[in-house]
């Protein structure tokens, strides 16, 4: 049944949102990383604000390792939690020079390996830089929808990922969190969902917490 109608959801959410992807601005494998990182509790658009002029300056793999952590700080501050982040993609791009040949590793083992590295940003640099899908992006949007919508029992991003995993057809893994995150800002806000233009509306379960 749950299976039935998640192809149903896919297919109205595909039709409403024929475009869904990353909203984040990169080029290249380091920049959907770094960009990743910054967007932990931070819009996108405030990511790609900030990115623009960091892409300018920090084009390498040394120039992340080598950067001044204070001076970094600062340039990333207003995505929040910027010492944290800071030392996290500092370090991360250290490891990448030292044990990955100063290439972005290209599989789930070895990027959860690098600070600042979870399940979610590992799949967003998977899916995108390279093309592999190797599981199911959860962010904020996909974590409350998928709970919202009934897909899901658990609040846990690796527990939901997983039970999506079971669920959503395999060549849907890497649009699916996309068309969520879509729907999640239009239509199914966190505070005040517009359900009465929710093309999903019969076949949510509208499980509000």
């Amino acid at each position: 049944m749950m299976k039935n109608s998640i192809s149903k959801i896919i297919n109205l959410l595909q039709k409403e949102y024929p475009d869904a992807k990353t909203a984040l601005n990169f080029s290249n494998p380091l920049e959907i990383l770094v960009a990743t990182i910054l967007s932990a509790q931070c819009t996108d658009e405030r990511v790609n604000k900030v990115t623009k002029e960091l892409f300018k300056k920090y084009k390498t793999v040394d120039d992340y390792a080598n950067a001044d952590i204070k001076k970094f700080e600062q340039e990333i501050k207003s995505t929040g939690f910027y010492k944290m982040k800071a030392k996290n993609i500092i370090n991360a791009a250290k490891m990448i020079k030292e044990k990955f040949g100063g290439k972005v590793p290209d599989n789930m083992e070895d990027l959860l390996k690098l600070p600042g590295v979870a399940r979610k940003t590992a799949n967003v640099v998977l899916g995108n830089a390279y093309g592999k899908v190797e599981g199911i992006v959860v962010d904020t949007h996909v974590r409350r929808l998928s709970y919202r919508i009934g897909l899901t029992k658990n609040t846990d991003p690796t527990k939901i990922e997983q039970d999506l995993m079971k669920i959503v057809p395999k060549d849907k893994w890497f649009v699916f969190p996309y068309l969520l995150i879509e729907h999640g800002r239009k239509i199914c806000t966190a505070r005040k969902p517009l359900c009465d233009k929710c093309v999903i509306e019969k076949l949510c379960k509208k499980n509000f917490n």
